[in-house]
């Protein structure tokens, strides 16, 4: 019998490509995500360290400007965080759309391959079936052959 030929091979191959760059995709994509919160933790300790820093200058006393000065790096270090935290948000957002999307192939293709196995499956019951056939015509010519004295 014939060897056993999935007619919907190459189309599973793409797609099984096609989720593996999908992945790949949202790795990248969780790793930036995992670089964005890390500069917004920099930030942040930036903030509190020169907040910190400003409190216990006030508390020695210091000068207006230096205080003008403060207060202004303070006030910029809080807009960088809030630009950081809508990138963060952005990515975040990629990454969900990159995950419904990593979803929705890998459904593809479990989908061709459970095919693939029915296939398969079915491919094997008939390869028996011809097996069982043969055996059973063998059985039957070697009877017919032994009552006629061959």
């Amino acid at each position: 019998m014939k060897k056993f030929r999935f007619s919907l091979e190459t189309v599973l191959d793409y797609k099984n490509q096609a989720l593996d760059a999908l992945r790949a995709e949202h790795g990248a994509i969780l790793a930036q995500i995992r670089a964005q919160e890390q500069v917004i933790d920099n930030l942040e300790t930036e903030h509190r360290e020169a907040d910190a820093d400003f409190t216990r200058r006030k508390m020695e006393g210091i000068n207006v400007l230096d205080a003008m000065s403060y207060e202004q790096y303070l006030r910029c270090l809080e807009r960088k965080l809030q630009e950081e935290y809508r990138k963060l948000d952005r990515l975040r957002k990629r990454e969900e759309d990159k995950r419904a999307q990593v979803v929705e192939a890998r459904k593809e293709t479990a989908t061709i391959e459970k095919l693939k196995e029915h296939k398969l499956e079915d491919y094997r019951k008939a390869e028996q079936k011809d097996e069982e056939q043969r055996i059973e015509e063998f059985v039957s010519t070697t009877r017919a052959m032994a009552a006629m004295g061959i």
